[in-house]
């Protein structure tokens, strides 16, 4: 027993001693206001995690066929300009900060999910970007819940960005502009993405995905927006 307890003691100075190092070599820095975070902060600091604009509800209406919708904070600064500079000025740091708040939100979800879907880009506009936003603030869910991320489900039209569009145009610009290469043996799948704002977009991808074989579609989205604030799609 005394030598199980000196194993434990030397295995927990040893795991300090490498976060130690780890911190001096490399310090994590918090994406919103650059100051060293500490140890279980990951990306985000405790004062601006608490400053960020969260929702009072996360669980937003899920209109039909979505069987969940979670959205966590509200599209205003300092996240708006966040998911802006990831999306538009490769700002990548950010992505993993958001799939972390995502994680930290999985429990608001069904316990049944089977795999995660990222919103899929156009090839043209994947191309032009150079990375899907949505897989890469999905792959951190992917990796802590073992998850697998769905490939065989495409954007086969390009599509007028959402902004300034009117809801009814938002709807009508997606339609029928998803399409699935094979039929999915996945019972629950979960939508990532970055901003919902009519939730057009997630809507009609998960028609597509209940038309070829999927039961149940639910979302996790970091930031909910309104028409209004004209956020940004793709």
């Amino acid at each position: 027993m005394r030598f199980e307890a000196i194993q434990h003691v030397c295995r927990e100075t040893a795991s300090r001693l490498i976060r130690t190092i780890d911190d001096a070599l490399m310090p994590v820095r918090c994406v919103f206001c650059g100051t060293r975070t500490l140890h279980g902060e990951q990306a985000i600091c405790g004062g601006c995690r608490g400053d960020l604009p969260w929702l009072d509800n996360p669980l937003s209406p899920a209109p039909p066929p979505i069987t969940t919708m979670v959205t966590l904070l509200a599209y205003e600064f300092p996240i708006d300009s966040a998911l802006k500079a990831l999306k538009f000025r490769r700002k990548h740091y950010y992505a993993p900060a958001f799939g972390d708040l995502l994680c930290d939100a999985m429990h608001l979800v069904p316990g049944d999910i089977g795999a995660l879907l990222p919103v899929p880009l156009h090839w043209r506009r994947l191309t032009f970007r150079g990375f899907n936003q949505a897989l890469e603030i999905g792959r951190p869910l992917a990796q802590r819940f073992d998850l697998p991320l769905i490939t065989d489900v495409v954007r086969r039209r390009t599509t007028r960005a959402q902004s300034g569009l009117t809801a009814a145009q938002r709807s009508r610009n997606v339609r029928d502009a998803f399409a699935v290469r094979r039929t999915l043996s996945v019972d629950h799948v979960l939508v990532i993405d970055d901003v919902i704002t009519t939730g057009a977009t997630t809507r009609q991808l998960a028609m597509t995905l209940r038309q070829n074989g999927v039961d149940k579609v639910s979302v996790l989205a970091v930031a909910r927006a309104s028409v209004l604030s004209l956020a940004p799609s793709d």
